[in-house]
């Protein structure tokens, strides 16, 4: 679109950025209404960062990239300098264990992601005219960046398939994984949903529901200033729980929670079971134009079902309500298929500095692309949706 000269610059920092320049490049939409995606954002990459939950001692130094034609920001991406592959979602543990077996040293690599979120998104931000040499300058430049400072790699994960078949148009190699998403196939209520299900499906669903619901409380959901302060000192009990299950260790701060409270309530769907007035469960949901994300669950009190009722039919309830096209329920978990949850293809991009290895990787892709799209096919197959309704809903 245009021959002038690119400046990139790598921050240490989003101070260093301003954040209507990063808005402009990221969520463009939002200046008249929700963002498509509320992870990319400077407010909730600058709570990760202004709570501690990256940084230093995380594993997640930020770079942010900025891609500049005289004084106007074209594209900016959420880049950061990785010490480890924990909280990415697309594990390269094995390529960083034959890496370092072949005498190299993986570690640190280059990641444009947003920290610990599986969720699909843009993750070359351009300003809307500058699509292509935006997106063009920020993998340049963070190639560039990896190949002087003599990093491994460099990797851009849950990006959208356009930016993945792009990516590989210009050198990169391209990876698929595999996640349960709803999607909202214009229904009224819930009932008008379950009606698309097998009978024995639709009633698996009901009694589960009637199950959760029956656990001695009341289950709301909260969002804006429905939030309170003292909703996170629980939520935050039910996060570590989960976390120090599922991680060792929690990824976000406790901070973290007090930032989204000032600064991302109106992001946020909280649903939270309640046991004579005090929260003994809870799920956190973010808001976008027209997804709704899952991200986080946990519990100080087990009761049956109530995950799956929290989790994923509240989140439906709150998609149909408000005319969400759908809802992304997070990695992994063959268990969201009987609810809805269909298997669709993620995509990330990867660069290697090693040419051999970079072709040994290839081939492994090819071979995995070739292995997700059969699992899915398979899945799909065996999904909740009466068969004269399959076709329609893939």
């Amino acid at each position: 679109m245009t021959d002038a000269p690119i400046e990139i610059t790598a921050f240490p920092s989003l101070d260093k950025i301003n954040p209507v320049d990063w808005d402009a490049c990221a969520c463009p939409e939002a200046a008249d209404g929700r963002p498509n995606d509320p992870f990319t954002t400077y407010r909730f990459l600058k709570a990760l960062e202004d709570s501690g939950s990256v940084g230093p001692g995380t594993g997640w130094q930020p770079r942010y990239l900025a891609a500049k034609i005289d004084d106007q920001v074209i594209a900016v991406a959420p880049l950061y300098a990785k010490g480890h592959s924990q909280g990415e979602y697309m594990f390269d543990f094995n390529w960083a264990h034959a890496y370092e077996n072949a005498g190299g040293r993986y570690y640190p690599k280059l990641q444009i992601a947003v920290p610990f979120t599986p969720a699909t998104g843009r993750r070359f931000l351009t300003r809307p005219g500058f699509e292509a040499v935006g997106m063009g300058a920020l993998i340049q430049g963070a190639v560039q960046i990896a190949s002087d400072n003599e990093l491994s790699s460099l990797h851009a994960t849950f990006c959208t398939e356009a930016e993945a078949i792009a990516a590989a148009e210009m050198g990169l190699l391209h990876r698929t994984g595999q996640q349960f998403h709803w999607e909202n196939n214009g229904y009224a209520d819930f009932d008008a949903f379950l009606a698309d299900l097998s009978s024995r499906k639709r009633k698996n669903i009901r009694k589960e529901r009637a199950t959760a619901q029956a656990f001695g409380g009341e289950i709301v959901s909260l969002t804006g200033d429905a939030i309170q302060p003292h909703h996170w000192d629980a939520f935050w009990q039910f996060y570590q729980d989960t976390g120090n299950r599922k991680w060792g260790t929690p990824y976000l701060t406790r901070q973290f929670f007090d930032e989204a409270q000032t600064h991302l309530r109106d992001d946020i769907l909280l649903v939270l079971a309640l046991q004579d007035g005090q929260p003994i469960a809870g799920a956190l949901n973010m808001i976008g134009r027209e997804t709704l994300y899952g991200r986080y669950w946990g519990c100080t009190a087990h009761h049956p079902a109530l995950h799956f009722e929290l989790c994923y039919y509240q989140a439906i309830d709150f998609a149909i309500a408000n005319g969400m096209a759908r809802v992304e329920a997070g990695a992994q978990g063959e268990h969201k298929l009987a609810r809805g949850y269909l298997p669709v293809t993620t995509h990330s991009v990867h660069w290697f500095a090693d040419p051999g290895f970079r072709e040994a990787v290839a081939q492994y892709l090819d071979h995995e692309r070739d292995a997700i799209d059969h699992e899915i096919e398979v899945l799909t197959s065996y999904g909740p949706f009466r068969k004269d309704n399959r076709e329609e809903q893939q």
